[in-house]
């Protein structure tokens, strides 16, 4: 499995995000699989939580279809460490009520443990969470914090001067698969991000159709797409685990092509 900085180093990725356990922890590591032999650059994994915030109703969706599933951070992590060869990493993507009821040094200990890169968690700020980043990047889990249109000069300066591995930049101010998104300035946005912190910027929130990947990919080095993929698993889920991942598989390559045209 490459680094994150490794993952970079290679060109512009997709970034795809899925949510564990929708509609079973078996569906999902087998998107995982498809989603790294497709190209994903780095593969986002939910952990499903009952209030999650900057979640959008499809993703808030998944979160209750999985959990209803029965989906536990101990299963996520037990179906984790059961993939093997994977070359894109894994980022764990989650809310801290649950980790801190796991055990925060149980969570960073059992994620590496199944070769997890990166923790990113959208309801604790870089400064609140201070204590828990440090040790995550003491151990080797890279955190990734997240910035918006809206987060001004001295706090992007704060941000990008601790950031590690990527900073998510969220594309508009709202939730995700906000179909409005990406705003208009992403090309000034991104430069004023850029002007902060010397990690890679990907962007995401709302980018749901490949016109919109081209629209952004000169000013980004990743693009997130996540509520469009999970709107399809919902969909395809009657169908079986080997519709949703043809349909997923589709969608994807659609998205790896418009990153790669020149």
């Amino acid at each position: 499995m490459r680094t994150i900085a490794e993952a970079f180093d290679s060109g512009k990725l997709l970034i795809p995000y899925i949510c564990a356990g929708d509609p079973n922890l078996h569906t999902t590591a087998q998107i995982i699989k498809e989603l790294d032999k497709l190209g994903a650059g780095i593969i986002e994994v939910g952990m499903p939580f009952s209030d999650p915030l900057a979640d959008g109703p499809i993703i808030q969706a998944a979160s209750q279809r999985a959990l209803a599933s029965g989906t536990t951070m101990p299963k996520i992590f037990e179906m984790l460490s059961e993939i093997k060869g994977l070359s894109a990493p894994i980022v764990l993507m989650g809310y801290i009520n649950p980790i801190m009821k796991y055990g925060e040094s149980s969570f960073v200990r059992d994620a590496l443990a199944c070769n997890v890169s990166g923790v990113l968690i959208p309801d604790l700020p870089f400064d609140e969470g201070k204590e828990f980043y440090d040790m995550c990047a003491s151990e080797g889990l890279c955190p990734i914090y997240m910035v918006t249109p809206n987060t001004d000069d001295e706090r992007l300066g704060q941000i990008g001067r601790v950031a590690k591995g990527f900073l998510y930049c969220v594309s508009l101010l709202g939730i995700t698969g906000d179909a409005r998104g990406p705003i208009d300035e992403i090309k000034s946005y991104m430069e004023r991000v850029r002007t902060h912190t010397s990690v890679p910027l990907a962007l995401g929130f709302g980018i749901d159709s490949p016109e919109k990947v081209k629209a952004v990919k000169p000013y980004v080095d990743g693009i997130v797409v996540g509520s469009a993929i999970v709107k399809i698993i919902a969909e395809k889920s009657a169908l079986g685990e080997g519709a949703i991942k043809d349909e997923v598989s589709t969608f994807v390559s659609s998205f790896l092509r418009a990153l790669r045209e020149q």
